[in-house]
């Protein structure tokens, strides 16, 4: 029996044997980090089902497209029976030139805990058509039903729409009607029917368009040159979609943004009358952000919670075979267990205080708590320091590497690789080969 008991406990004294056991702690603990994780997408999806909500009700985010004008015609040709027979069809021609020129007026709108960006917009058409050769087309002039062209306009969500429309071709206006007349170019929108002249070749086409919408807006490139001028008071836009602005500015009072698409830039021509093309496909635009995401950073501040046990259990295990303190693998897992803890604590506060609060208040309770609990192990005040400093740079560390987005992983490599150069500094002290030393088990005896 006393064989046993001596057998046991310099088992529990044995360097390899704690390490081992600290490494199966944090193999275990890969659960509950998934778990926090999960728990971080689950209200991502919450707030992403709240600005659906809202933009259901205010207006979703919109892709405006056009104008475009179609023009009906009809072909002959004789059937098997030597009878001539009408085909009905539709000449699609798009601007040479489209100018689009716009104000967004962001606004934040509160449901419940969660924050929706909205806006209201002021956005001017000023566009020049140029009608091709017909006859080039294979078209007949007078198989050209003039008075019944359209001119579309595709618009995302028509809840949106603020103003009563009027389309102003060559200086007459013409009423509009809900839906797209021919809705191969855009999922939905309005048509204007208008009366064109057999003798015209050159037309203008003018629209006002006050529109709601949440979070994002687009423009589809139709002009032969699209030219697109937007100006807002947010100061975190992100340009997205097919094409980047030429030129931007964006400062503490707003951006301003604008683009120039050429033809060439895109995948549809300017006139086709016997295929379909989806032209808001090559949309581009602007998103709303604000300045900080908070479920992004907790999602990419919990990818580095093992690291950070992996880290921490590393510092109480040099304390313990340098200092000849002996920690048991329960009070290992009560530290993982207040690391944890602190995931938890940043994402609930960030849904109330903002990131940047909520990372410095989480970090100072579980850095307080992890203090006093290890001070209650060591009964030392310089080792309850050296914890309370390491989990302090620990922490100072992360902040930096979710502040810095493009240089994350390189600040990251290059403090990895000083922690890592650190801890083999402090091994050349350890006998990897001994036992922790027994004079604090006979002194506590």
């Amino acid at each position: 029996m006393q064989t046993i008991q001596e057998f046991s406990k310099k088992l529990s004294q044995s360097i390899s044997v704690k390490i081992a056991i600290i490494g199966f702690l944090i193999l275990i603990l890969l659960i509950p980090t998934f778990m926090i994780q999960g728990l971080i997408g689950e209200r991502e999806t919450t707030r992403n089902s709240v600005v659906q909500e809202v933009g259901d009700k205010w207006g979703r985010q919109q892709t405006v497209t056009g104008p475009i004008l179609a023009i009906p015609y009809f072909e002959q040709y004789m059937n098997k029976d030597d009878e001539i027979v009408k085909s009905n069809k539709t000449l699609f021609v798009l601007p040479e030139k489209l100018d689009i020129n716009g104000q967004l007026n962001p606004e934040i709108r509160h449901r419940g805990i969660y924050k929706v960006i909205v806006y209201n917009s002021e956005i001017r058409f000023n566009s020049k058509f140029h009608l091709p050769d017909l006859n080039e087309l294979g078209i007949v002039p007078e198989q050209v039903y003039w008075d019944k062209a359209s001119v579309l306009f595709g618009v995302t969500d028509l809840r949106g729409i603020q103003n009563e429309l009027k389309v102003i071709l060559n200086d007459q206006n013409y009423e509009v009607e809900p839906g797209l007349k021919y809705p191969t170019v855009a999922n939905a929108g309005f048509t204007s029917g208008v009366k064109l002249n057999p003798e015209t070749t050159e037309y203008r086409i003018s629209l006002d368009l006050d529109l709601s919408g949440s979070e994002n807006i687009y423009f589809s490139p139709v002009g032969k040159t699209t030219n697109v001028n937007i100006t807002s008071p947010w100061s975190t836009p992100s340009f997205t979609g097919s094409f980047l602005p030429d030129d931007h500015n964006i400062d503490s009072n707003g951006f301003t943004a604008s683009w120039t698409i050429l033809d060439l830039n895109r995948n549809f021509p300017q006139v086709w009358n016997n295929l379909s093309y989806r032209v808001d496909e090559a949309a581009f635009g602007v998103n709303l952000l604000f300045p900080v995401d908070e479920y992004q950073k907790s999602m990419r501040s919990a990818k580095y919670a093992i690291i950070f046990i992996a880290l921490t259990f590393l510092i109480y295990l040099f304390v313990e075979i340098i200092n000849k303190k002996r920690i048991h693998p329960v009070q290992y897992l009560l530290v993982s267990f207040a690391l944890l803890l602190f995931y938890t604590l940043l994402l609930s506060l960030s849904e109330q205080v903002g990131f940047n609060l909520a990372y410095l208040i989480s970090a100072i309770a579980i850095i307080g708590m992890i203090t006093v609990f290890s001070h209650s192990i060591f009964k030392s005040g310089r080792l309850s320091r050296i914890i309370a400093i390491s989990l302090g740079v620990l922490y100072a560390f992360l902040f930096t590497i979710l502040q810095l987005e493009d240089y994350a992983l390189l600040f990251g490599s290059i403090g990895l690789f000083i922690i890592l150069g650190f801890v083999m500094y402090l091994s050349k002290r350890i006998n990897w080969y001994g036992q922790i030393n027994e004079e604090n088990q006979l002194k506590e005896s």
